[in-house]
Protein backbone atom coordinates (compact mmCIF):
# COMPACT_ATOMS: atom_id res chain seq x y z
CA UNK A 1 0.00 0.00 0.00
CA UNK A 2 1.78 3.26 -1.17
CA UNK A 3 1.62 6.12 0.89
CA UNK A 4 -0.90 8.37 -0.72
CA UNK A 5 -0.38 11.71 0.90
CA UNK A 6 2.45 13.51 -1.10
CA UNK A 7 3.56 15.96 1.66
CA UNK A 8 3.60 13.33 4.23
CA UNK A 9 5.38 11.16 2.14
CA UNK A 10 7.94 14.26 1.57
CA UNK A 11 8.41 15.02 5.26
CA UNK A 12 9.60 11.72 6.59
CA UNK A 13 12.04 11.37 3.21
CA UNK A 14 13.75 14.63 5.00
CA UNK A 15 13.37 13.61 8.26
CA UNK A 16 15.09 10.33 7.09
CA UNK A 17 17.47 11.90 5.31
CA UNK A 18 18.34 14.22 8.02
CA UNK A 19 18.63 11.19 10.59
CA UNK A 20 21.13 9.66 8.19
CA UNK A 21 23.18 12.62 8.25
CA UNK A 22 22.75 12.86 4.03
CA UNK A 23 23.50 16.25 2.50
CA UNK A 24 21.22 16.33 0.03
CA UNK A 25 17.97 14.32 -0.43
CA UNK A 26 15.66 13.69 -3.28
CA UNK A 27 11.73 14.03 -2.52
CA UNK A 28 8.99 12.86 -5.34
CA UNK A 29 6.88 13.20 -6.46
CA UNK A 30 6.53 16.78 -6.62
CA UNK A 31 3.65 18.75 -5.99
CA UNK A 32 2.56 22.32 -5.73
CA UNK A 33 2.05 21.96 -1.73
CA UNK A 34 5.32 19.93 -1.29
CA UNK A 35 7.30 23.27 -3.01
CA UNK A 36 5.66 26.15 -1.41
CA UNK A 37 6.04 24.05 1.88
CA UNK A 38 9.63 23.48 0.87
CA UNK A 39 9.59 27.38 0.62
CA UNK A 40 9.12 27.99 3.73
CA UNK A 41 11.09 25.73 5.56
CA UNK A 42 13.98 27.80 3.65
CA UNK A 43 12.71 30.82 4.36
CA UNK A 44 13.64 29.76 8.05
CA UNK A 45 16.72 28.05 7.48
CA UNK A 46 16.33 24.59 8.05
CA UNK A 47 16.96 23.64 4.31
CA UNK A 48 19.23 25.00 1.74
CA UNK A 49 18.31 25.42 -2.34
CA UNK A 50 15.38 23.37 -3.20
CA UNK A 51 15.52 22.31 -7.06
CA UNK A 52 13.06 20.79 -9.28
CA UNK A 53 13.99 18.31 -11.95
CA UNK A 54 11.27 17.23 -14.67
CA UNK A 55 11.28 13.57 -14.98
CA UNK A 56 8.33 12.71 -16.91
CA UNK A 57 6.81 11.19 -14.67
CA UNK A 58 5.57 13.88 -12.07
CA UNK A 59 8.84 15.62 -11.12
CA UNK A 60 10.71 15.83 -8.23
CA UNK A 61 12.90 18.04 -5.90
CA UNK A 62 16.48 18.03 -5.16
CA UNK A 63 16.44 19.39 -0.91
CA UNK A 64 20.10 20.26 0.06
CA UNK A 65 20.04 19.59 4.16
CA UNK A 66 21.88 21.99 6.50
CA UNK A 67 21.49 19.51 9.18
CA UNK A 68 19.39 22.18 11.18
CA UNK A 69 15.87 19.63 11.73
CA UNK A 70 15.63 17.82 14.89
CA UNK A 71 11.88 16.91 13.91
CA UNK A 72 9.91 17.45 11.33
CA UNK A 73 6.42 15.93 10.44
CA UNK A 74 3.19 16.17 9.45
CA UNK A 75 0.20 17.48 11.23
CA UNK A 76 -3.08 14.87 10.93
CA UNK A 77 -5.57 15.74 10.11
CA UNK A 78 -5.08 19.02 9.02
CA UNK A 79 -6.76 21.01 11.76
CA UNK A 80 -8.72 24.15 10.78
CA UNK A 81 -7.54 27.16 13.35
CA UNK A 82 -8.34 30.70 13.40
CA UNK A 83 -5.16 32.66 14.10
CA UNK A 84 -6.08 33.53 17.89
CA UNK A 85 -6.00 29.73 18.02
CA UNK A 86 -2.07 29.54 16.79
CA UNK A 87 -0.86 29.80 20.50
CA UNK A 88 -2.25 26.43 21.96
CA UNK A 89 -1.03 24.71 18.81
CA UNK A 90 2.39 25.91 19.24
CA UNK A 91 1.95 24.36 22.53
CA UNK A 92 1.01 21.33 21.60
CA UNK A 93 3.64 20.96 18.71
CA UNK A 94 6.55 22.73 19.23
CA UNK A 95 9.24 21.74 22.09
CA UNK A 96 9.63 25.81 23.88
CA UNK A 97 8.27 29.03 22.71
CA UNK A 98 10.53 30.79 19.82
CA UNK A 99 11.12 27.46 18.95
CA UNK A 100 10.51 25.82 15.69
CA UNK A 101 7.55 26.57 13.17
CA UNK A 102 4.06 25.08 12.12
CA UNK A 103 3.37 25.87 8.33
CA UNK A 104 -0.36 26.39 7.85
CA UNK A 105 -1.58 26.52 4.02
CA UNK A 106 -3.66 30.18 4.60
CA UNK A 107 -6.10 31.96 2.18
CA UNK A 108 -2.76 34.46 1.44
CA UNK A 109 -0.94 30.72 1.00
CA UNK A 110 1.57 28.92 2.72
CA UNK A 111 3.37 30.15 6.02
CA UNK A 112 4.54 30.00 8.82
CA UNK A 113 2.36 30.30 12.17
CA UNK A 114 4.93 33.72 12.64
CA UNK A 115 3.91 35.29 9.25
CA UNK A 116 0.18 33.85 9.79
CA UNK A 117 -0.38 35.43 13.01
CA UNK A 118 1.82 39.16 11.95
CA UNK A 119 -1.04 38.67 8.94
CA UNK A 120 -3.85 37.63 11.38
CA UNK A 121 -4.74 34.99 9.09
CA UNK A 122 -6.09 31.65 10.15
CA UNK A 123 -5.26 28.84 7.75
CA UNK A 124 -5.28 24.56 8.23
CA UNK A 125 -2.30 23.03 10.09
CA UNK A 126 -0.20 21.03 7.44
CA UNK A 127 3.35 20.18 9.59
CA UNK A 128 5.54 21.41 12.00
CA UNK A 129 9.53 21.17 12.21
CA UNK A 130 12.04 22.66 14.83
Amino acid sequence: MPMLDVLSNALITIKNAEMAGRGQVTVWPASKLVYYTLRVLQRHGYVGEVEYIDDGRGGKYIVKLLGKINDIGPIKPRYAVKWREIPEWEQKYLPARQIGILILSTPHGVMSHVEAKEKRTGGVLLAYVY
